[in-house]
C-alpha cells in the first residue's frame, strides 16, 4: 500500500509534472531540527549580542540560564558551568550586559539560543560591578562596620605577615622594621597574591596567623598592579578571614589610590605595605613619647612636692612647741616601753594558762583513749575466752560420760543383744504380731523368724512333720 503522503496532490487528470518537481523529500522532525541547527551554528558561529537579562536562574547543576532582550525581540541564553566560574560579577534580572557566544538549537523544544561564552557588563567592567556587588553584600553583613574596628597594639612583640615571598611588599616591610624596631619577631606565611586560588591561599595565611601563639597584629598586602593583578583581594573569602580574624588586621594593598575589599574590612587600611609597617610601630613611637612626657610630669611635681615639704619643715621649726619635742618624743618613747612590758606579761600569762589546758585536756583525751580501751577489752575478752572454753570442755566430757553409759545400758537392754545370745523373735507371717504360743501359729501357715543375723521364712506343720524353710 503506497503512503499518502507519496501521492501526489494534484487530480489525475491533471497534466503530469516533470519528473524532478513530482519528487519529493520528507524530513522528520528530529532531521528537520538538524539541518536548522546545522545552519544556525555554521552561521552564527561567533555573535556579540547586547542586551538586557531577564529571567536570570542559577541551577544547582551551576548552569545559567537567562534570557536578553531589547525593546522589540528576546533571545533564550544559557551560560555552561565551565564558562559561569570565570564570571567577575554575579549576573542578575536588570543588567545590560554585551554576551559573546554561538547560536544552538535546544532540540526537544525547537528553540534556538545563544550558548554564552563570554559576558561582560555594558559601560561598567565586569571587575568594577563585581567589585560594586560583593561591596554591597558584605556591607549589608556588618563586615564594614567602624563600630568592630579594632585598635593596633601599642607594642606588638609578633607581627605576622601574609604575602608573596619574591614580592617587593615583603622586603619593604623588613626594612622599615629594621629600621625601627630590630628586635621585633616577625612571622611571614607565604601565599600567592594573585592568579587563580590566590584568595584562599591568602585567607588561609591569615587563619594560620592567627592560631600562632603571641601574633598581636597581622599585615596583609601585596605591591602595587593592575586591577586583574590585584582582584584576589577583592574576592570573599579574603574578606571573611580579616572579619573573623581574632587580632586587628591591616591591609596594605598596592599604592595609595588602589582601593580592595580587603581595605574596607581590614581593621587599618595603609596606602601602601611599607606604610603599614610605620603605622603598626606608630603606636611605638607615640607611647614613647607619651611616657616621656609623663616622666616629664612626675619629676616636676615630685620636684615641687619635696620643695614644699621643705618649706613646711622650715616653718615647724620655728614654732615654740618645737623646740621640746625630742623631750615629749622620750617621754612618748617611755611609755611605748611600759605598755609593751605589760603586753607581754599580759601574753605570757595567757600562754601559761592555755597551755595548762591544754595539757589537763591532753590528759582527759588520753584517759579515753580508744587504743587503751580496747587494750583492757582485749585482756577480758581473752579471759572469758578462755574460761568458756573450759566451761564448754567439761559439759562436753561430762555428756561423753553420760551417754557412754547410756549407751551401755541400751545395749544391755537391747532386745538385739538377747538375739546375740541364741535367741529369736519369731513373727507373723505379714509381720504384723509377735508369736507368743504355739497355738498361735496354725498348721499349714508361715512365720517369719528373726534371728541376730538374718531372718527366716518358715512353714507350720504340726508335731512329728518335716519342717522347712
Amino acid at each position: 500500500m503506497s503512503d499518502l503522503f507519496s501521492q501526489p496532490f494534484e487530480d489525475e487528470d491533471e497534466a503530469p509534472r516533470p519528473a524532478a518537481a513530482a519528487e519529493r523529500r520528507v524530513l522528520s522532525v528530529s532531521e528537520l531540527t538538524a539541518s536548522i541547527r546545522h545552519l544556525l551554528e555554521s552561521r552564527f558561529a561567533d555573535v556579540w549580542v547586547e542586551g538586557e537579562i531577564s529571567n536570570c536562574r542559577l541551577w544547582n547543576t551551576g548552569h545559567l540560564y537567562f534570557t536578553l532582550k531589547d525593546g522589540r525581540a528576546q533571545i533564550k541564553a544559557v551560560m555552561f558551568r565551565s564558562a559561569v566560574r570565570y564570571l567577575k560579577f554575579r549576573a542578575e534580572d536588570g543588567q545590560h550586559v554585551i554576551a559573546r557566544g554561538r547560536i544552538g538549537v535546544y532540540d526537544p523544544k525547537g528553540e534556538y539560543q545563544i550558548v554564552c561564552e563570554h559576558l561582560q557588563p555594558h559601560g561598567l567592567g565586569a571587575l568594577q560591578v563585581a567589585f560594586e556587588q560583593l561591596k554591597a553584600k558584605l556591607q549589608a553583613e556588618g563586615l564594614f562596620e567602624a563600630a568592630r574596628k579594632r585598635p593596633l597594639p601599642a607594642l606588638p612583640a609578633k607581627i605576622g605577615v601574609v604575602t608573596s615571598l619574591e614580592g617587593a611588599a615583603l622586603r619593604d616591610i623588613i626594612k622599615v622594621l629594621r629600621r625601627r624596631h630590630a628586635t621585633v619577631h616577625l612571622v611571614v606565611r607565604s601565599a600567592r597574591v594573585q592568579g587563580e586560588g590566590a584568595a584562599a591561599e591568602v585567607a588561609d595565611g591569615i587563619r594560620s596567623l592567627a592560631r600562632v601563639p603571641g601574633v598581636d597584629v597581622i599585615i596583609v598586602g601585596r605591591g602595587g598592579g593592575s586591577a586583574e593583578d590585584l582582584w584576589a583581594f577583592n574576592e570573599e573569602p579574603i574578606a571573611r578571614a580579616i572579619h573573623s580574624c581574632p587580632v586587628p588586621v591591616v591591609s596594605a594593598v598596592g599604592h595609595e589610590v588602589d582601593f580592595t575589599i580587603a581595605d574596607f574590612a581590614a581593621d587599618v587600611r595603609a596606602p601602601t605595605p611599607s606604610a603599614a609597617a610605620e603605622i603598626v610601630l606608630g603606636a611605638k613611637d607615640e607611647l614613647c613619647a607619651r611616657v616621656d612626657a609623663l616622666h616629664g610630669r612626675v619629676r616636676a611635681a615630685m620636684a615641687a612636692g619635696l620643695q614644699r615639704r621643705r618649706m613646711q619643715a622650715h616653718a615647724a621649726e620655728r614654732r615654740r612647741g618645737f623646740a621640746t619635742w625630742e623631750a615629749r618624743l622620750a617621754m612618748r618613747g617611755r611609755h611605748v616601753a611600759e605598755l609593751a612590758h605589760q603586753l607581754g606579761a599580759a601574753m605570757r600569762a595567757i600562754v601559761g594558762r592555755k597551755d595548762r589546758q591544754a595539757r589537763a585536756l591532753q590528759s582527759r583525751i588520753e584517759a579515753h583513749d580508744m587504743r587503751r580501751r580496747l587494750g583492757h577489752i582485749r585482756v577480758r575478752l581473752a579471759g572469758a575466752d578462755a574460761t568458756m572454753s573450759g566451761a564448754a570442755r567439761r559439759r562436753l566430757d561430762g555428756a561423753r560420760a553420760r551417754l557412754a553409759t547410756l549407751s551401755a545400758r541400751l545395749e544391755t537392754l537391747s532386745p538385739l543383744a538377747v538375739l546375740a545370745r541364741g535367741y529369736a523373735v519369731c513373727w507373723n507371717e505379714d509381720r504384723t504380731a509377735i508369736i507368743r504360743t504355739a497355738a498361735a501359729a496354725p498348721p499349714g501357715g508361715h512365720v517369719r523368724v528373726r534371728l541376730h543375723e538374718g531372718e527366716l521364712f518358715c512353714e507350720v506343720k504340726p508335731p512329728g512333720g518335716d519342717t522347712g524353710t
